[in-house]
């Protein structure tokens, strides 16, 4: 009894050091190509993205996790926006778009908000279903990291400033 218990044992940390592995590898992988259309009509696409740090975050107004860590994401773009750091704020596709308007202009979001009506551009970056997602894309344009829910913003904010140092 005691071998089987410590077989399945080393298989579960075999498969979650495997499983972390994957994930991390998978951590610096080229941001999918993808076309956001912004509150204002234009288009941005993940090519514009190349040179700057970016936090590509989506979000929903009906999520209070999201409208929660709203200000300190606000908070991350005003620190870091004059050292080369952009945020992108992508509004799920069941959120409705005059919500989302009226959001981004009570709350003043100082960054670009797109709206993902297909959702075409949630199933590019792997399918998103939960909010907030967030995903740091480094300025080669790849995605060094990614976060289900709210971020650890003191971490995240070591992580923007060394890959802001980067060339």
């Amino acid at each position: 009894m005691g071998i089987k218990h410590w077989a399945v044992g080393a298989a579960l940390v075999a498969f979650a050091g495997v499983g972390a592995w994957v994930y991390l590898d998978a951590g610096r992988s080229v941001a999918p190509e993808s076309t956001f259309v912004l509150l204002d009509g234009s288009r941005q696409t993940t090519a514009d993205l190349r040179g700057k740090v970016t936090l590509v975050n989506f979000w929903a107004t009906s999520c209070t996790t999201c409208v929660a860590e709203m200000p300190e994401i606000i908070a991350t773009h005003n620190k870091f926006h004059p050292q080369g750091f952009d945020t992108l704020a992508v509004a799920m596709s069941y959120d409705p778009p005059s919500y989302v308007v009226n959001f981004a202009e009570s709350r003043k979001l100082p960054f670009k908000v797109a709206l993902d009506n297909t959702g075409a551009v949630a199933k590019a970056w792997g399918d998103v279903r939960l909010t907030p997602s967030t995903f740091i894309v480094n300025k080669r344009g790849e995605i060094v990291k990614s976060y289900v829910g709210a971020p650890d913003f003191p971490e995240l904010h070591r992580l923007i400033e060394k890959l802001l140092a980067e060339t």
